[in-house]
């Protein structure tokens, strides 16, 4: 039995890497140890066992991305953190800044810090100047700072060799686990669909953050262009909105038949997979992508980008279908081709579902 913390910047249901953090934490407990979770802010309740530790960070959501770059400067903030995780076994960091403070535990104290590794989107990924800025200093002090960890673990094989090219590390890959429990076939959609007003027409589904680099509005312009072949269709994007500028622009893209439907709460996520006839997201970098594996566990086909991870998580042409990076028009084609072949459809989310359930579950 270890004493262990996990270090995660947040500790909430919206970030995929959190409910990574999550299922960690419950194996650890499970196994023995003793567990504690350390966050800036957080909105979830650590598992049974598991304690979890605010240290807190600004309110403004501006200030908040200018602490978590300059929390190196912040000495004292350091020095306390650095003192209560002097008497753990091993320090995991889920992300920058906190591999850092894992740094500062190992270099004073002698605890083992383990990086584990969910890559970093690249500044091109960003739309503005500002934002690829601070994305390169972000990149910068990441790598900085996963290059001192002991050990690593990535979430791909993609990420395995992008981690060993800026580091050195060689890191174990460990999937994320998807609950089959949770995202499965046949699953009620009915209270979903009444919802949003959705009857027998086809529904095309995006969940996850409403951010630059998700690419949000290739995936409006890959919708618009099959609605004008398939006028009844509507799209549903699901995700919590980041960035407000970005966000405006989607809305002055849409039509009515593009409904934003903000956060979702994570007990309902499921029941959105359930009610989509594809699931389809244009994002530009990932390092594993949760929804696009829950989407086909709960049997739908899919649709993306060929890009990073994205080979491991689909098995192109049987459980959905990879476009090529930025192919809006071929995106759309491979859309369409889903909406109006029944059959395919059909099989294509019952491999789906038993692909997911024999490498992720």
């Amino acid at each position: 039995m270890s004493r262990i913390a996990l270090l995660a910047p947040t500790f909430s249901r919206f970030s995929g890497i959190d409910r990574v953090v999550e299922d960690q934490a419950r194996q650890l407990v499970a196994r023995g140890d003793t567990l504690d979770i350390f966050s800036f802010e957080a909105d979830m309740k650590p598992p049974s066992g598991a304690n979890l530790r605010i240290i807190g960070m600004p309110k403004s959501l501006f200030w908040q991305r200018v602490y978590r770059l300059l929390l190196p400067l912040d000495y004292i903030k350091n020095s306390r953190i650095a003192i209560q995780l002097r008497n753990f076994d091993i320090v995991y960091s889920h992300q920058y800044p906190m591999n850092w403070l894992a740094f500062q535990a190992k270099k004073r104290f002698k605890v083992k810090y383990i990086y584990y590794d969910y890559g970093i989107t690249p500044p091109e990924a960003f739309s503005t100047f500002a934002e690829r800025i601070y994305m390169r200093i972000f990149n910068s002090l990441s790598i900085l700072t996963a290059a001192k960890a002991d050990e690593a673990i990535s979430i791909s094989r993609y990420l395995h060799y992008e981690l060993k090219k800026d580091t050195g590390l060689i890191s174990e890959v460990v999937y994320p686990r998807i609950d089959t429990g949770r995202f499965r076939p046949g699953i009620d959609s009915s209270a979903i669909k009444q919802k949003y007003g959705i009857a027998n027409e086809p529904l095309v589904l995006y969940v996850g953050r409403i951010s630059p680099h998700k690419g949000v509005h290739l995936l409006i312009q890959a919708f618009l262009e099959v609605q004008r072949q398939i006028p009844g269709i509507k799209l549903l994007i699901a995700g919590k909105h980041t960035f407000t500028d970005y966000s405006r622009r989607l809305i002055s893209m849409s039509n009515s038949s593009i409904i934003f439907a903000g956060y979702v709460p994570d007990e309902d996520v499921p029941a959105y997979y359930a009610a989509c006839s594809v699931y389809a997201t244009a994002t530009l970098w990932e390092g594993f992508d949760l929804p696009l594996a829950e989407a086909q566990a709960c049997g739908k086909p899919v649709v993306a980008f060929n890009l990073g991870p994205h080979p491991e998580v689909v098995l192109e042409g049987k459980t959905g279908y990879l476009s090529p990076t930025g192919d809006v028009h071929a995106m759309a084609a491979a859309i369409r081709s889903l909406l109006t072949d029944d059959a395919a459809r059909e099989r294509m989310g019952k491999d789906a579902a038993e692909f997911v359930k024999e490498k992720f579950g």
